[in-house]
């Protein structure tokens, strides 16, 4: 068949089906290990030989195969597997792969530019518990309802094809092929591109530490994808140190996403267990084939990375690795201690002190090298350097709503108030916001870890899920450990979905994000990203971040997380309104249309008066000319 070898320049990507228009599928696998693969068509057994390459890549062009068909790999004239680089898995992970063919969907986005690092606002979303259905079709109705919200950025937690009926997607294992239960291919390209005419970005939560464990068959094709060298929480971890195509498998999957998809980045999660020590970490070449997919179209790529090593947003040119921002866990933490009072496992490294929300505001991490006592270590790299955008700050997330007993939303254990007045700070506050899905409505849904795995794995993962919150000494009592929700329970998964009619049942609390997004986008010097900032603790339960704008005048956000507050006597310099101009109140969290109790005068001549659990914003009142 070497008359009927198509080069690798023919090829979207290295492995996998492709549809060569009006040729056939050029099949590409590799398997260096192996003495003989066959194609196996899945509906009537027809076969066809691929044939060696030297770097042990097997392929050939197959002229029967076409868009549509189901096929296998058979391994050695024995086993029949599906394709490492399947783009879809019609019966889920075990079940025979599908060729499909990106090029017939027509992408209205032609016009769209993409996505840069400032001035985002960001969503999280859970594909499976979004909608009652649950598939990209049932979300894309909800698109103009997060359009108006004000968000720009849609983070879609993983959607490649894993095992069981629902589960967070975590435990990935094709990761070329969307999971079918959210639908087929195009609808998830539907999805993009309506998201785009609507003005909002979509990035891609990938999972490059591990794959899952069922239905991952790469070992097979090569022992070579995984490595003992190197530690990892999560289960065997990959070689990128080893062999080309090994490292290529993942690397390329970063620039599928985005060129087939045309999802406008990645949210690369937990990058603390993506070992490499090659001259070229593979954080960094991820990021340059990334951005190379894209064209012209600006990608937005963040990390989650539990040490907080700030060299992974740097500057390749400067030793970093190129991507654009970082999650900021230290912001979570404090602030939920700040709302909640409880401060156990790894809260205990944080008081919910207003100089630890000022700090985070001014330098994002708190904790940059300093001893951590929860992990007995030094934690944080310096980050001083940063950017204030370079870092995502949230309130919740799914791991963070997750890790609790029942999965409750924050505004079901702190007041309305208290976390009105910490919203806008999120909202308002330098870094760059996300919001967990429901947030913004005050969902009553909860947020549970859930995973439907084969029968041997579900005592394991229920013993697991025990032993982690066993961490939590609160969750030890008989009264709430004997009511854990079991993660492998499909009740409990069909609970975390939202009820979208929630949107207008507690409008108070969508208005208060509308408002706050729309004010952030709005005003030129919060919203610019690029004001200078400082911060001071007014009085303990009492900060205040001002914004120097120059020209278009300061900004002042107070917020008091304690009882009402006389200002008086103030004897802190960033209150001080601007030469013989003065400060006028522009919002606050206690409006009556948040279910606030309304806001008394604001008199900065005389005794300033903050009411308790409250944000305030002022702007600067220049003098007239």
């Amino acid at each position: 068949m070497n008359d009927e070898r198509v080069s690798a320049v023919s090829r979207r990507f290295p492995a996998g089906a492709e549809v060569i228009a009006g040729t056939g599928v050029h099949v590409r696998v590799w398997a260096p290990n192996r003495t003989q693969i066959e194609v196996v068509r899945a509906d009537e057994g027809a076969r066809w030989p691929l044939e060696p390459e030297e770097d042990g890549y097997w392929s050939a062009l197959i002229r029967e195969l076409r868009t549509g068909d189901r096929y296998w790999f058979c391994l050695d004239g024995n086993q029949l597997r599906p394709d490492p680089c399947s783009r879809f898995q019609p019966e889920g992970p075990h079940g025979a792969s599908q060729i499909v063919d990106p090029t017939p969907f027509t992408w209205t986005d032609a016009a769209w530019r993409g996505v840069r690092r400032e001035g985002q606002i960001l969503y999280e979303m859970h594909v499976g518990t979004f909608t009652h259905a649950g598939t990209w079709r049932a979300a894309i109705e909800h698109l103009p309802a997060l359009a108006r919200l004000g968000i720009s950025i849609i983070e879609m937690m993983p959607v490649c094809e894993f095992a069981g009926a629902f589960g967070w997607g975590y435990d990935g294992v094709d990761l070329y092929a969307p999971s079918h239960l959210y639908g087929e291919p195009d609808d998830l390209r539907e999805f993009v591109d309506r998201a785009h005419a609507l003005g909002i970005g979509i990035i891609l939560d990938v999972v490059y530490n591990h794959v899952g464990p069922d239905g991952n068959y790469l070992e097979e094709f090569s022992p070579d994808y995984f490595t003992d060298k190197h530690e990892n929480d999560w289960g065997r971890a990959i070689n990128f140190e080893g062999p080309w195509p090994a490292r290529e498998f993942f690397v390329a999957n970063a620039a599928y996403w985005i060129h087939e998809y045309h999802f406008d980045g990645l949210r690369l999660d937990a990058t603390q267990d993506i070992h490499d020590q090659s001259s070229e970490h593979v954080l960094r070449s991820i990021a340059a084939r990334a951005r190379e997919a894209a064209g012209t179209r600006g990608v937005y790529l963040v990390a989650e990375n539990e040490p907080q090593q700030g060299r992974l947003v740097r500057d390749p040119a400067k030793g970093g690795y190129g991507l654009d921002a970082l999650w900021n866990d230290d912001f979570h933490h404090t602030s939920v201690v700040a709302l909640t009072g409880r401060r156990e496992a790894y809260y205990s490294d944080y008081k919910g002190s207003t100089q630890e929300l000022i700090s985070c505001a001014k330098y994002g991490f708190l904790y940059q090298g300093q001893h951590y006592s929860w992990q007995n270590q030094r934690r944080g790299r310096p980050a001083l350097d940063l950017p204030h955008c370079a870092f995502v700050a949230f309130l919740e997330n799914h791991d963070q709503v997750a890790n609790s007993a029942f999965g409750r939303r924050l505004h079901q254990l702190t007041s309305p108030g208290r976390l009105r007045a910490m919203t806008a700070l999120l909202l308002l506050g330098p870094a760059t916001p996300l919001l967990f899905q429901g947030q913004e409505f005050n969902s009553s849904a909860p947020f549970l870890y859930f995973a439907d795995h084969k029968k041997e794995l579900q005592e394991s993962i229920r013993s697991g899920r025990r032993e982690f919150l066993a961490q939590f000494d609160s969750l030890k009592d008989p009264a709430v450990s004997g009511r854990l929700p079991s993660p492998t329970d499909r009740q409990q998964f069909e609970r975390c979905k939202l009820d979208q009619s929630e949107r207008d049942a507690h409008a108070e609390a969508r208005l208060l994000h509308e408002d706050l997004i729309a004010l952030r986008r709005g005003d030129a010097v919060i919203g610019g990203g690029r004001a200078r900032i400082d911060g001071a603790v007014v009085v303990p339960e009492a900060l205040v971040i001002r914004y120097f704008g120059g020209d278009a005048g300061d900004r002042l956000l107070l917020v008091n997380l304690g009882c009402d507050l006389d200002v008086t006597p103030c004897p802190e310099p960033l209150l001080a309104p601007p030469a013989d101009g003065d400060w006028v109140l522009t919002w606050s969290s206690e409006a009556p249309r948040y279910g606030g109790q309304g806001t008394a005068p604001v008199n900065t001549d005389g005794q300033w008066r903050i009411p308790g659990e409250c944000a305030l914003l002022l702007t600067a009142l220049e003098p007239s000319r």
